[in-house]
């Protein structure tokens, strides 16, 4: 859950395909078949040059000359294209976004089927003012749909499903905690714990020092596997979380540095907040009415003709003069397109790939990340079939639940879809996401569909779902091979090489981006596009008066 409101937000993976809707009645006999869903044709508008099977036909020439080509049409890719598009057109007046597959979204996966809608790749987002922007700059204003921000979030202790504090009042009361586990965590965070290391710490390290062994374990261990399925004894507690690690290095501790944070914030106040942005309550999450999807697709129609799908990028070359030029099989034949800059969106491991012939040391780099697989699986139960101690009015209420490694079950987390987002599921049924595997369960890879569903029902029935409840109802189930980029010790090192070693080597205007560089949550990707249009621009600015 990210900042414990909602679960893993994955990156690019396979080509989704949505899972057939199969009322079960044994999940270890469920046979899952997947139906593609309606391809989009792609829209290409640009001259054909030569077909990539025609080996006597002449090599590419160029069809296009724009200002800047975002490669990935996921949603990293797309928010680049429309941050470009809505505050530096004066010097991205042409932009061009191409993307391999025959859909635009990259892993945000939304289906609908007999009533129920789910996601099969990120589920929410938390509404800060990038995502709003992007959301009201693609006409989504009025699609917009908030969680309950009062709604619970719980983890798994001691075999009992317990409530995470939400507000400062709930901190002496809450039983997730033991009191002496949080006179260490009160000490640690004003300063009474032993000093930096010196070295790049570990989320563990960091945890364990600053807050103590508790602190760890019950809320930032299940919280690392709710947002990056991750392993916090390797994950960097600098790169994965940043804010925090910054408190501490700015302030000598973690209150100092958010005072210090405050009295910054004071001085140099932000300006005014753009009025057309709706105004979330409390710490809640944010999606759309008919899914995220409509997001990716918002933009995409927007865009228009600018949003070449079925565009597989084979090489890219500097130019003689400046710039670069992209060649592309497509469709339609091989296609060249000339182009001042570059943001790649991509996962690293593509990126490092399509680069290599320009840079070696900048390709290395991004080939040591490493994306762990997860699996989503989507099932409902009837309302009846949860347990009588989780409902609260009669109703299963609340955001969901992470589970520490440490707990016996194997399912890092479940989100309470139907009571997140209203028009879920129909009524009387709970619709119900988990996320199972993770860089610490990778032998999910080799289990089948039905293997993961009866893993996901078994560990449910521990804790929320009655044990003589039925079986479910499975609507989906995704298995993402390489899912989140892990921020490990090292990242922002190995980060920092591949773009040094891209300006070194001369490949200025060569921008990487994507949420193994800003973030793996989908808002993280969000505020990181507008900084890479940011960059964009500036780079461009510079590029006129050469």
């Amino acid at each position: 859950m990210a900042a414990l409101t909602d679960l893993s937000l994955f990156s690019s993976g396979p080509p989704p395909f949505p899972a057939k809707t199969t009322p079960s009645t044994s999940p270890k006999t469920l046979d899952l078949s997947f139906l593609r869903r309606n391809r989009l044709r792609p829209r290409c508008s640009v001259a054909i040059v030569s077909s990539p099977s025609d080996m006597a036909a002449p090599p590419p020439t160029e069809a296009a000359s724009v200002d800047c080509v975002v490669v990935g049409g996921g949603i990293s890719g797309l928010c680049v294209a429309q941050a470009l598009a809505t505050r530096h057109a004066d010097l991205a007046a042409e932009v061009l976004v191409t993307e391999a597959r025959d859909r635009v979204g990259g892993n945000i996966t939304t289906v609908e089927r007999d009533g129920y809608l789910w996601e099969e790749g990120p589920n929410s987002f938390q509404p800060s003012d990038p995502v709003l922007s992007m959301a009201v700059d693609s006409g989504l204003k009025d699609d917009l749909v908030l969680g309950d921000p009062n709604a619970p979030r719980f983890v798994l202790w001691d075999g009992k499903l317990r409530p995470v504090p939400a507000k400062p009042t709930d901190l002496p009361v809450f039983d997730l905690m033991s009191i002496v586990g949080k006179l260490r965590a009160g000490l640690g965070a004003i300063g009474i714990r032993p000093p930096p290391p010196g070295h790049e710490e570990s989320v563990e390290e960091f945890v364990r020092r600053n807050l103590g062994d508790e602190v760890f374990e019950r809320l930032i261990e299940p919280f690392c596997s709710g947002v990056y399925a991750g392993d916090p004894t390797k994950l960097s507690m600098k790169a994965a979380f940043g804010k925090v690690w910054k408190l501490e290095q700015n302030g000598g501790s973690i209150i100092d540095g958010t005072i210090k944070a405050i009295q910054e914030r004071n001085k140099n106040p932000k300006p005014p907040r753009d009025p057309r942005l709706p105004t979330p309550k409390g710490q809640t999450v944010g999606s759309f009415r008919k899914g995220l999807t409509m997001l990716p697709d918002a933009i995409s129609t927007r865009l228009g003709s600018k949003v070449k799908l079925s565009w597989k990028l084979s090489s890219i070359k500097k130019s003689d003069s400046q710039g670069y030029i992209l060649t592309y099989e497509t469709p339609e034949g091989l296609i060249s397109v000339k182009t001042k800059c570059i943001v790649m969106t991509t996962p690293s491991y593509v990126a490092s790939s399509l680069i290599r012939p320009l840079s070696n040391d900048a390709a290395d780099a991004l080939s040591k990340f490493y994306y762990p697989p997860v699996a989503a699986v989507t099932v409902s139960y009837p309302k009846e079939a949860i347990r009588t101690e989780h409902l609260i009015d009669g109703e299963l209420k609340g955001f969901g639940q992470l589970h520490p490694r440490s707990q016996g079950v194997e399912t890092l987390g479940t989100l309470y879809s139907s009571s997140l987002f209203p028009n879920r599921a129909p009524p009387g049924r709970v619709l119900l996401l988990n996320y199972i595997g993770g860089a610490m369960n990778t032998g999910i890879i080799n289990k089948t569909e039905s293997d993961l569903v009866v893993s996901v029902d078994q560990d449910l029935r521990k804790m929320l779902i009655k044990p003589t409840t039925k079986d479910p109802l499975v609507l989906g189930v995704r298995v993402w091979p390489q899912a989140i980029p892990q921020f490990l010790i090292g990242h922002l090192d190995l980060l920092e090489t591949a773009k040094a070693s891209l300006q070194s080597s001369g490949f200025e205007g060569l921008f990487l981006g994507g949420n193994y560089v800003a973030g793996v949550a989908l808002g993280r990707c969000v505020e990181g596009a507008y900084e890479s249009a940011a960059e964009v621009s500036d780079f461009l600015a510079k590029y006129a008066y050469k």
